[in-house]
């Protein structure tokens, strides 16, 4: 998503245009931080139930699958429309354990805001750090709502702060609490200067009171603060706060919502969703803070693979069809496809042209969804967030144009799985099931890959951790009546290059039908890709009178990809490899593209094995919270599992360990940290990047596998 721009004066909230009063959001988060009770606390308000659900007893709208009901925790990200204030709110509910961030990645690929959560206790945790740079990578503004201020230890500045030193933002609070822990009972605008305490068994009923004695010292600096904060981003306030002039709510609110659209700042919001306390006022902060599509960029594309002319596409109807799939749903008889439509109209019974694939494929129908339900529609235009049936070979980061207007938007680099484990049928017979459901599992699980040991003939399934594979071979049994024999958890190591080095290589056979040759130079050097880019990068050095036909170029670069699927020191996969070809020899009636394709495949099979190959470990970014007293032994435990602390601080009377450790280091670390400190510490790990192994654990590595270092 391009870089935010600054609303339109005529396109403001302001704005009467359905198109302006329109909210695609997320609502993102560590895990445990209230996300899925944030949603059904809005959902309610809204009027879209009648009865609010619990995490607890599984009766959540947005956790319907009966893994989430069951684990208390949400897997897959759901998506419900909502009215607000003459407003419509398409809002998507994301997980919040690392396991499942693709998730994530997906949605805020396609959401113009965002609200990420945090715990009042806690405030920034691992994942927050995650989706906070989820959210970067997509430009996508958000505003925070600072949740569980009821709960013990609850530290609403402290929270604040961290916000803004941990995820090097610019949090401005728009509101403070009225107490905290168990004296927290509403929250003080500071727009209005006014308090609110929410009344009813369901928190429905708002009342505005005045501020607090205890509360009017801290309102009133926090209101100078905001004041400050808004005049910053606006030239006009800034002239009127140096003159000590009063600024009006609306003045206030238009600086906050252009720091907002543009990602220069996030308001802060306050409550409790448990006790329902603050979420109306969240709700008033969607409409007043987050950007309709009208008040971002229009999406920008490209016109083919091969051709890298610049296409915009405005948020309008009279533009071309552009629309971008970025889930997919296994069901029955049909998968279901989510799409953000972008430009055009997107209508049922329409005859889609899938631009990634080059084929047409027919839409049966249109759904507008609520979770599970599905409201059928006509048609869908700009901004909306819809899904639909009768696709059947497009995928996750496809776009769907025009055919005679084309536009190729950008694919989602999803991170890479870090761990394995082998599977096989419980029964022989359902060999060829259990293909054929890993395929549709690969097709809407973009983070999950699978592949066949040939050494021991069983099936490879790869994931982001523990829970995610755990998941995966539950809907294996469940959802395709496939039950699997699961194996040991296994780190899921890649490889790579150190250096550069050349190879030459001629593909030469005769057969029946004549003589097929071809001859392929290249170099292969180690890169580093920037964050979320593919990890493998071709270039054509050929002069350009070289002459060389379109498919065997493409057979040139089909031969160097097969390759790297498997490395040349224990065959795992290669990442971080540059190939540039240098030199080809094409025979006007003998060169064909399988030829080249040949060629290509060994002169690249050679050049890695001379470009000092290497073994990667995932590595992984470690919290740890313990009582200072323990600090001693659990960082002592840290270091002999080659593990090295970055950072620490305090947190109450609690000292958090910010550090960095080997994944093949943390199997049963759950164990051992419960023995160090008496059951009395917390902790959470997610994938950070892919390290060269040290030379001695890389042989014995390889020692163990069979493989000679």
């Amino acid at each position: 998503m391009p870089a935010a721009a600054e609303p339109k004066d005529d396109e403001s909230d302001t704005d009467t245009s359905p198109l302006s009063r329109l909210r695609n959001i997320g609502v993102a988060a560590h895990i445990d931080a209230g996300k899925t009770t944030t949603t059904e606390r809005i959902l309610y308000y809204a009027g879209k139930t009648h009865k609010m659900g619990d995490v607890d007893d599984g009766t959540t709208a947005t956790d319907f699958d009966v893994q989430e009901q069951d684990r208390g925790i949400t897997i897959f990200s759901a998506a419900v429309t909502f009215p607000w204030k003459d407003h419509t709110v398409n809002l998507i509910d994301t997980p919040g354990h690392v396991d499942f961030t693709a998730e994530v990645e997906r949605s805020l690929r396609v959401l113009d805001g965002a609200i990420i959560v945090f715990d009042a206790k806690e405030g920034v945790e691992a994942q927050s750090e995650t989706v906070w740079r989820q959210a970067d990578r997509y430009k996508v503004p958000r505003i925070c709502f600072i949740n569980k201020m009821d709960k013990m230890g609850a530290d609403f500045y402290a929270s604040v702060e961290s916000i803004g030193k941990r995820l090097t933002s610019d949090p401005i609070p728009v509101q403070i609490p009225i107490g905290a822990d168990s004296t927290f009972e509403g929250v003080v605008d500071l727009l209005t200067m006014k308090a609110y305490r929410f009344h009813g068994d369901m928190g429905e009923r708002v009342d505005e009171i005045e501020i607090p004695a205890e509360c009017k010292d801290d309102a009133e600096f926090w209101r100078r603060h905001l004041e400050e904060k808004a005049a910053e981003y606006d030239e006009e306030l800034m002239e009127k706060f140096f003159a000590d002039k009063p600024l009006e709510v609306a003045e206030i609110k238009r600086a906050l919502r252009k720091a907002t659209v543009t990602n220069s700042a996030q308001p802060i919001f306050c409550g409790s969703s448990l006790k329902r306390v603050g979420v109306q006022r969240l709700l008033d902060g969607v409409v007043d803070y987050l950007p309709s599509p009208l008040d971002v960029p229009p999406m920008m594309g490209v016109k083919s693979v091969d051709d890298d002319t610049p296409v915009i596409r405005k948020p309008s109807e009279k533009d071309p069809l552009s629309a971008y799939i970025f889930k997919i749903v296994a069901d029955k008889p049909l998968d279901l496809y989510f799409i953000r439509v972008y430009s055009g109209v997107f209508k049922s019974n329409l005859r889609a042209y899938i631009h990634n694939t080059g084929k047409k494929e027919n839409v049966s129908r249109l759904f507008r969804m609520f979770a599970k339900r599905r409201e059928q529609i006509d048609r869908a235009g700009p901004g909306e967030i819809v899904a639909v049936l009768g696709l059947k070979d497009a995928l996750t980061g496809d776009t769907i144009c025009d055919a005679n207007d084309p536009v190729l938007l950008g694919r989602i680099e999803f991170p890479v799985p870090v761990l394995a484990v082998s599977v096989e049928p419980k029964n022989t017979k359902d060999k060829d099931a259990l293909a054929e459901a890993l395929v549709k599992l690969e097709k809407q699980d973009p983070t999950f890959q699978h592949r066949m040991n040939e050494d021991t003939g069983q099936t490879i399934l790869s994931g982001m951790g523990e829970l995610h594979l755990e998941v995966l071979t539950y809907k294996l049994a469940h959802d395709f009546k496939v039950p699997v024999n699961v194996g040991q958890p296994l780190v899921a190591y890649r490889e790579t290059i150190r250096g550069s080095a050349e190879s030459e290589r001629k593909f030469e056979i005769t057969t029946a039908n004549g003589c097929q040759q071809a001859t392929v130079k290249l170099r292969v050097e180690a890169f580093e890709p920037a964050t979320g880019a593919p990890t493998f990068e071709f270039r054509n050095a050929l002069p350009e009178d070289a002459g060389i036909r379109k498919e065997f170029l493409a057979g040139i670069q089909q031969g160097m990809r097969d390759c790297l699927y498997v490395g040349p020191l224990a065959g795992y996969p290669l990442l971080n490899v540059r190939a540039t070809l240098l030199g080809v020899v094409q025979h006007e009636s003998e060169s064909t593209e399988i030829a080249f394709e040949n060629a290509s495949r060994a002169a690249f099979e050679d050049a890695v094995k001379h470009a000092g190959p290497v073994m990667l470990e995932p590595m992984m970014r470690l919290e740890v919270l313990v009582p200072d007293d323990y600090f001693g032994p659990v960082s002592g435990d840290l270091s002999s599992r080659r593990g090295i602390i970055q950072d620490t601080e305090m947190r109450g009377k609690d000292r958090v360990i910010h550090a960095e450790v080997p994944l093949a280091e943390m199997f049963q670390y759950a164990t051992k940290l419960r023995t160090l400190t008496q059951g009395r510490s917390s902790w959470s790990m997610e994938p950070r990047a892919y390290a060269p192994m040290p030379a001695a654990e890389q042989k014995a590595l390889l020692k163990k596998f069979g493989y000679e270092d």
